[in-house]
């Protein structure tokens, strides 16, 4: 086999095991850039703060790049100039122009954390849990310009799902799945043996990229689905009401019946605490109030007067 330069393009640490799938493959495929997200200032200090790949690269002796825009003047030529034959892309967060998708002879290969065509876009693991589908998956596509709309090399089996899942440790395990579905799948791919296949259209699904607003709680909606969304929006966009004019999120809950309550009012639980929804009741165990760290809900009550006979707004 010839040799296969590779760029790889991906972000968070999902995405380390991804890379290093693409290294194992051995001499034949040399990683001869790696495209990752700026640094950018986050904590309560505002430090500078590498993307995890970008870090990992590092150990490696990688050529790192960080556009903020691959359709910024000079990135095609200088994407050009790395002479890829395969973009492998896992988790990146932008979308690539014609010339990256083209131009290297293998085209661009993504890993994408569902079983297409079932949520395709920006948010599949958590549309997943919020969904409440009962099992996922992984998909190796070849890309096109559609938004996840391109053939698919390979699936993997299906990863069944109880019910507990939160979207990090979720998603995870999933690109850890596909790190080694890529590496079994990319070999043949270049040799030709047995080409990607179309999507089907039937059972496509588009998820949307999440907001802030996304996060809203509507108490109007049942537990069960609101008891998903928490898991879901772990950790962005997050979950939350308010409070006397502050956010107050919920960070984790179960679901329990309930006659027909007003949908948004606070009970009392004999120590736990309830909201009633559209359907069923919504039993909060954890919360953080803006400004505050994470605390028991039943803590949160004896320090809030008030809130158990509340009606939270939807």
């Amino acid at each position: 086999m010839d040799t296969v330069r590779v760029v790889f393009m991906g972000s968070p640490q999902v995405a380390v095991p991804v890379l290093e799938a693409v290294l194992g493959l051995g001499s034949g495929w040399p990683v001869v850039g790696v495209y990752t997200a700026p640094d950018r200032r986050a904590g309560r200090g505002r430090e500078v703060r590498s993307a995890p790949v970008k870090a990992f690269a590092g150990t490696r002796g990688l050529e790192v790049l960080s556009p903020t825009r691959l359709a910024a003047p000079g990135e095609t030529e200088r994407f050009e100039a790395l002479g890829a034959d395969l973009v492998v892309l896992a988790a990146y967060g932008l979308l690539l122009p014609k010339p990256f998708l083209e131009g290297p002879r293998f085209g661009a290969v993504n890993v994408h954390p569902s079983l297409l065509p079932r949520h395709r876009g920006a948010a599949p693991v958590a549309a997943t849990i919020l969904a409440g589908d009962p099992a996922t998956g992984v998909s190796v596509i070849v890309m096109d310009e559609g938004l996840d709309t391109g053939p698919v090399l390979a699936r993997s089996e299906r990863v069944a799902l109880d019910g507990t899942e939160r979207t990090p440790g979720l998603t995870a395990r999933l690109f850890a799945l596909g790190a080694g579905l890529l590496a079994d799948v990319l070999p043949r791919y270049v040799a030709g043996d047995g080409g990607p296949e179309p999507q089907a259209g039937e059972g496509a699904t588009l998820v949307k990229r999440l907001s802030k607003a996304d996060g809203d709680l509507d108490w109007t909606q049942p537990a069960a689905r609101l008891e998903r969304q928490v898991r879901a929006y772990d950790p962005w966009p997050g979950s939350a009401t308010t409070w006397r004019g502050a956010r107050l999120e919920v960070l984790d809950a179960e679901v329990a019946a309930a006659p027909g309550l007003v949908p948004g009012l606070v009970v009392d639980l004999d120590g736990a605490v309830g909201v009633g929804t559209g359907e069923g009741l919504l039993v909060l165990r954890s919360v953080r109030l803006a400004g505050r760290p994470a605390t028991t809900a039943a803590e949160f009550v004896r320090g809030h007067r008030g809130f158990v006979g509340a009606t939270l707004p939807s």
